[in-house]
């Protein structure tokens, strides 16, 4: 499955994707209209840590909390190669996914009845398009991938960080 994979490093804060996400879910292409008539919240989040801009949105956690707390069944992973989705017209309101998410991406709607969530822009990835976030960051601290492309990705970085270590600690 693709996942979005977040570089805090390359990230500027400049909230292109949380606008970018809020009108791709948004009934209407004025991003005024989508924030503040319709009040669309983005699915994406930039929150500050250790002096870093670190992008934040669900993880499509393989055993998901929010999922197993689901009274109503409206989360749901409809196969283990698809990410988790909200089907709203099941979603009783409840919030017990909001307090179950281990990373507190998954938030309430504007008119309080439903939650939202990322859905990997399934919308747009149907038409071969990237998720609006990823699309519409300017330096490329947001990328589209298979999972175990990140995952070598990050060890390949954390052996060239032991290497310089050990030439550090040796020399």
């Amino acid at each position: 499955m693709k996942r979005i994979v977040a570089d805090p490093k390359r990230c500027l804060a400049c909230r292109a994707c949380e606008l970018a996400c809020a009108l791709a879910h948004a009934d209407t292409d004025d991003l005024v209209e989508a924030l503040f008539e319709q009040g669309e919240k983005p699915r994406i989040y930039i929150e500050g840590a250790g002096g870093l801009a670190v992008p934040l949105q669900c993880r499509h956690c393989e055993d998901a909390p929010c999922v197993r707390v689901c009274p109503s069944g409206a989360l749901s992973r409809p196969d283990d190669a698809e990410p988790v989705v909200v089907r709203q017209e099941k979603c009783i309101g409840c919030e017990y996914c909001v307090e179950a998410c281990p990373f507190g991406v998954v938030q309430v709607s504007a008119d309080k009845k439903v939650v939202i969530k990322c859905d990997l822009c399934a919308e747009r990835q149907a038409e071969g398009l990237e998720p609006a976030c990823v699309n519409a960051c300017p330096v490329g601290a947001l990328a589209f991938e298979e999972a175990d492309r990140g995952a070598k990705r990050a060890r390949a970085r954390a052996a060239a960080q032991a290497a310089a270590a050990a030439r550090d600690a040796g020399g």
